[in-house]
């Protein structure tokens, strides 16, 4: 059950937002007036999966007008027990409101001070771990790499036509791609780099087996997010697709080897666009999409530009695994 708490002016449009909350048929609701003056607050109790669509018409019905706000604050128990709802009014599938997930998203996808540092850090450990064959250096990398904000920002300002978003969440992915990048080549002019290392040369092999690892990283990622869930563990399967492959890219270009560079820099490519267009796949499976018809129509258009742009990436690359056979054993001399 959540409580959506809503404040807004006492005038004619208080009457049309009582209408809507008493239609979405709440389990409980109660208005109080505030210290301000000509100003209410109504206090709204509804099932979980309801909220959405009371939220929708609320905001509708108050479009155009400024100084309200809508809280969504979770109820964690509840007492008597809540009556089952009657066949026919079930209660959609537990998920977060947009407007949670795209706070959630937009906070992740920033682009900060913080960001920079845990991309710095997290690709030390697995430049480290790579180059010395160490399995739980390259796992702790991806335990701390922020990487999970940006892909779920991108794929999640598509499916909204939020290009805002989608530019926001592109530099900071970018960012932290670039920053892993030069940050492991750096480190690679320090350390001797060990061209016998399974763990590294892994990254140079382009297996079918690793997209569909990135294709279930981004769609856990996305319907943990939607079901307010914690993602910490789906994130690591994020940073296991992205940080690895672009420290290895680093890592290849100061040993010199541009070919294996080059092999690790199609497996990023190929991971971002499977992350990416899974996740996207995930947010429409599940109904996040603009309010308005108009934003919609915005979404649409954006949600198949990407969709046809990462399959592209996804067609080519593919293709190039199999021509090449890029999946096969690499190693050095």
């Amino acid at each position: 059950m959540r409580r959506l708490d809503i404040h807004l002016k006492a005038d004619e449009r208080f009457d049309v937002v009582l209408r809507a909350v008493k239609a979405s048929e709440p389990v409980d609701y109660y208005v109080l007036d505030t210290e301000q003056k000509a100003r209410k607050l109504l206090s709204v109790f509804v099932r979980e999966g309801a909220e959405q669509t009371l939220m929708d018409n609320v905001q509708t019905a108050l479009e155009g007008s400024k100084d309200w706000r809508i809280v969504i604050l979770p109820i964690e128990a509840t007492a008597p027990k809540l009556e089952e709802p009657k066949e026919g009014k079930k209660a959609d599938a537990v998920q977060a409101t947009r407007e949670e997930i795209y706070s959630d998203v937009s906070s992740g996808a920033r682009l900060d001070r913080n960001f920079f540092v845990m991309v710095v850090l997290s690709t030390i450990v697995a430049a480290i771990g790579l180059n010395s064959d160490g399995v739980a250096a390259v796992i702790g990398a991806m335990v701390i790499a922020p990487l999970l904000g940006p892909v779920l920002g991108f794929s999640m300002g598509a499916a909204l036509g939020d290009f805002d978003l989608l530019k926001r969440s592109s530099v900071t992915l970018a960012a932290g791609i670039g920053t892993a990048f030069f940050c492991s080549l750096l480190l690679s002019f320090i350390l001797p780099i060990d061209l016998q290392s399974r763990e590294l040369m892994s990254r140079a092999e382009v297996r079918l087996d690793g997209l569909a690892l990135a294709m279930a990283a981004g769609g856990a990622a996305a319907l943990s997010l939607t079901r307010t869930q914690a993602s910490t563990l789906v994130g690591v399967m994020v940073a296991a697709a992205l940080l690895p492959p672009g420290a290895a890219i680093g890592l290849f270009l100061g040993a010199g080897e541009m070919a294996l560079a080059l092999r690790a820099a199609l497996l990023l490519a190929l991971n971002v666009a499977a992350l990416i267009l899974s996740a996207l796949i995930v947010f429409r499976l599940r109904r996040i999409r603009p309010r308005s018809w108009i934003e919609q129509k915005n979404a649409n258009r954006a949600v198949l530009l990407n969709a046809l742009l990462s399959g592209v990436v996804l067609i080519i690359s593919v293709a190039l695994i199999l021509y090449l056979d890029l999946g096969a054993k690499v190693s050095i001399g």
